[in-house]
């Protein structure tokens, strides 16, 4: 990289090009005279249209953009968290260098008729792909019906006006960086639908040894979205949860400094959940999502996981 450009890859979707130019507005502020460029990448996750366990789950979306970074043909990736895998590291020779301030965690509903999610009648179809949001509606709303639906938010929305379902859930953050807040009928608390892990945080990848570019990001950085996603990612990882575990959860930062992690396992029919809630003062946030993902383990967490094919 040299100081005044920074080549940024990303997935080629709508929603990830808005991600790389919230980047580059920030970057903007922060260095003037640095220019950026984007190499967008075109992702496994984002060809195919199956079931994602068929294509190594979550990493079919972030595998491409490290090869381009690791390659040298670009200097920064931009994605989000909740899609980079973190029950295995990162690539070796790549590092985070900033989480940004954190969006919106919450999901949303949409239904052209404007009903919430506690009006919508028995055989509402929904659509979603997420084994997280299916396996809460199961537990919730189990007369509602998931019918499967991948691709992003754009073609999702399409695909609910060509009547592929009658209602979607999609993260609220997500609509809010593609300009569609409009179309939301009900944003969903987390009380209600727990979100994932790495929830509405964008992190900027880098090559390990690159300390200019990490010195130069780094002020994107926000300390809270830092703390609280450290926590995630670690209860995630001591889990060892996989792209077909139901497992949703957040961490929090009061205004105080404490911080808590609040997360749930499930079973894919919502029979079964187990809930934990931890607070940790001050404490080291990978500590506190150690500490969360032993209190599920103790609970019986390993043998839902390991009783879920992937």
């Amino acid at each position: 990289m040299s100081a005044d450009l920074i080549r940024i890859v990303s997935r080629d979707s709508p929603m990830a090009l808005a991600q790389v130019e919230r980047v580059c507005a920030e970057l903007a502020v922060l260095h003037p005279s640095t220019r950026t460029e984007v190499v967008p990448v075109k992702t496994t996750g984002d060809k195919w249209m199956g079931d994602l366990s068929a294509v190594e789950g979550k990493g079919a979306f972030t595998k491409e953009v490290d090869a381009a970074l690791l390659a040298g043909e670009a200097d920064l990736a931009v994605h989000c968290v909740k899609d980079i895998p973190a029950d295995r590291p990162l690539p070796a020779g790549t590092a985070f260098a900033a989480f940004l301030r954190r969006d919106d965690i919450r999901d949303a509903l949409i239904h052209p008729g404007g009903l919430s999610l506690d009006e919508l009648p028995a055989g509402t179809r929904i659509g979603t792909s997420s084994v997280r949001r299916a396996a809460q509606l199961a537990a919730s709303h189990p007369h509602l019906l998931c019918v499967p639906m991948r691709g992003n938010a754009n073609r999702r929305l399409e695909k609910l006006a060509a009547g592929e379902a009658d209602a979607l859930l999609l993260a609220a953050s997500g609509l809010e960086r593609i300009g569609r807040p409009d179309v939301i009928t009900e944003i969903l608390s987390p009380e209600v639908m727990c979100p994932p892990i790495g929830a509405g945080v964008l992190a900027l990848q880098c090559r390990e040894g690159d300390s200019d570019l990490i010195d130069a990001v780094s002020g994107l950085g926000d300390p809270a979205a830092h703390r609280e996603t450290t926590a995630e990612r670690m209860f995630l990882h001591v889990l060892q949860g996989h792209c077909n575990s139901p497992i949703a959860g957040y961490a929090q930062v009061e205004r105080n400094g404490d911080m808590s992690l609040r997360a749930k396992v499930f079973t894919s029919d919502g029979k079964t959940v187990l809930n934990a809630h931890e607070w940790a003062g001050a404490l080291d946030p990978a500590t506190l999502g150690t500490s969360v993902a032993v209190s599920l383990l103790r609970q019986g967490a390993r043998e839902l996981i390991d009783g879920i094919a992937h």
